[in-house]
């Protein structure tokens, strides 16, 4: 049996949510509140570096049932959100791949889970009252103090401090690394390609390369203030340039666009996007708290996807120019693998590009 203590989530509105919290649990954890829609994937969302400063409530209601693998399916190698939020919480997994158990996971890492708790209920408050501040704390009296934990740089806290290298292909590709998750190296590495991974703040603009890859990223996206500078320089050079998520974002305020925070975000691996070019629908995984501005987007730029349940933009490109950057994540890990087309196209444009 798992000795357990009675928890409590505290948010800023006022509203607590009572549960149960493992009895190595002693110290608070307080991070921006949000929910994550996917049936599966626990392993990739909590190691995504994009969850950086929140926790995350989960609204599927079973949580561990499958276990912890041995690292294949992570995206980087810590837990990066600040605290776990679940109803039900399996400690007896059955998977041909488990190493170990969800619970045990997160005592390894140090991550503080609440489990027992109305995640549907949750989810509706934070879809009325929009993301909120919270604690997870053990004493029904403790007074909270609610700091922004959003207002910290979290790209400069999870962006790599040095380069490195990834294979030995023909055309040589910028991976600049906001936090990237693992999965996007991956995809690019079944391509002809070396790529670089550098440092958010890295200069590459003045180096040889055939193409830039923006990853994604935690955090408010005018934060990087310095990535935009070079991403502003870089597309000087008409060199094929591709964003994913907080890429996608960068690239709009680099062309002078804006862009905005949503009330809640998207995450999950369910997410509906329409393409607009192909006039075709997908599901895609996403992880979000902001949107590119379409009505600030300059001439020559257009939007290319759209989020089928609030019509945000979910991807924008230069009608001319070899630009272009989707706010949901082709690589998945996890969710569905069906736009992974456009690394594809990607790397065709890579190619043409050195042909020239």
């Amino acid at each position: 049996m798992i000795a357990m203590q009675k928890a409590y989530l505290k948010l800023a509105n006022g509203r607590v949510f009572e549960g149960l919290a493992p009895a190595w649990q002693t110290a608070a954890s307080f991070g921006e509140v949000v929910f994550n829609t996917g049936m599966t994937g626990y392993e990739e969302t909590l190691t995504d570096p994009s969850y950086s400063g929140q926790i995350l409530a989960f609204t599927f209601p079973i949580l561990g049932n499958y276990g912890v693998s041995d690292g294949h399916r992570w995206e980087s190698a810590q837990i990066h959100a600040k605290g776990v939020i679940c109803e039900t919480l399996f400690d007896q997994p059955t998977h041909h791949s488990c190493e170990q158990t969800f619970l045990h996971w997160l005592e390894q890492k140090q991550v503080p889970l609440i489990c027992g708790v109305d995640t549907r209920e949750l989810t509706k408050v934070i879809r009325e009252y929009g993301v909120l501040s919270g604690a997870i704390v053990y004493d029904a009296e403790q007074v909270v103090d609610f700091n922004d934990s959003m207002a910290i740089n979290w790209v400069e806290q999870v962006s790599p401090k040095e380069v490195t290298v990834h294979g030995n292909g023909k055309y040589k590709v910028i991976v600049v690394d906001y936090g990237a998750k693992e999965n996007i190296i991956r995809c690019l590495e079944q391509f002809d390609v070396t790529l670089k991974r550098v440092p958010f703040d890295y200069d590459y603009s003045a180096e040889d390369y055939d193409g830039v890859m923006l990853s994604n990223g935690p955090g408010d996206p005018k934060q990087c203030q310095k990535s935009v500078e070079i991403l502003g320089k870089a597309l000087a050079r008409n060199k094929p340039i591709f964003g994913i998520c907080l890429g996608s974002q960068l690239m709009a305020l680099a062309i002078g666009a804006n862009t905005y925070k949503l009330k809640y975000g998207h995450r999950g691996h369910n997410q509906p996007c329409i393409d607009l070019i192909k006039d075709r629908c997908y599901l895609t995984s996403q992880n979000h708290s902001y949107a590119v501005d379409d009505s600030t987007l300059p001439e020559g730029w257009e939007v290319t996807f759209r989020h089928l349940n609030d019509n945000t933009v979910a991807g924008i490109r230069h009608s001319s120019k070899p630009f272009s950057a989707v706010q949901f994540h082709p690589e998945a890990s996890s969710g569905p693998q069906d736009t992974f087309y456009l690394f594809e196209q990607f790397y065709q444009q890579i190619v043409t590009g050195a042909a020239q």
